[in-house]
């Protein structure tokens, strides 16, 4: 480990003086291992990702070494791998925490028109929902947008709560009405 103990890679870089964040040191260490960074990223992230994301990417990685007083750096040790298999670990690492940050993103409700999250209900106007099918939040989320016909926003601040509360809450009452009146009769909802 680099804690505690003067050495030289077999490549003379100086990991000691690094992680003591000397900046010829740092210069000299992200000049030989930039390349290395940047094709771990590049094959993680597939090769028609666009410059600018494995730059991101890259940068983010050489971000996370020096870090909270090099911490990361400094749990490098030479006896269990060589340092470029160390830094494409970590490369790789960072680039599927940013699909995965991408995919979440993607995938987010709030980046989708809220007339596309809209959902006519094919249920009859007048249903009985049976008690302690929905949750009384749940239920309020229908009365306030069906019975009292408040668009989303409207009955966010009326409970209190972001619109995307309210889009989940409602998706949710949705699917227990559902699950609950096709159990009664397989054809309902088509």
């Amino acid at each position: 480990s680099i804690a505690g103990v003067v050495w030289v890679s077999e490549d003379s870089i100086d990991l000691k003086a690094l992680s003591r964040g000397d900046k010829r040191a740092w210069d000299q260490f992200v000049t030989r291992y930039a390349r290395v960074v940047f094709a771990a990223v590049q094959n993680r992230l597939g090769r028609l990702a666009p410059p600018e994301e494995v730059d991101d990417v890259a940068q983010d990685v050489f971000l996370r070494l020096c870090k909270s007083d090099y911490r990361l750096l400094r749990t490098y040790d030479p006896a269990r791998s060589a340092l470029t298999t160390w830094l494409t670990v970590i490369a790789t690492s960072a680039a599927i925490d940013h699909l995965r940050r991408r995919r979440g993103e993607a995938l987010a409700l709030d980046a989708v028109p809220e007339d596309a999250l809209a959902e006519e209900p094919r249920l009859p106007v007048r249903i009985r929902i049976p008690p302690g099918l929905l949750s009384p939040r749940q239920a309020l989320v229908l009365e306030l947008l069906y019975r009292r016909d408040l668009d989303v926003a409207e009955a966010a601040g009326i409970m209190g709560v972001d619109r995307q509360t309210v889009r989940s809450m409602h998706h949710k009452a949705i699917a227990k009405l559902r699950a609950h009146f096709r159990a009664d009769d397989p054809d309902f909802g088509g």
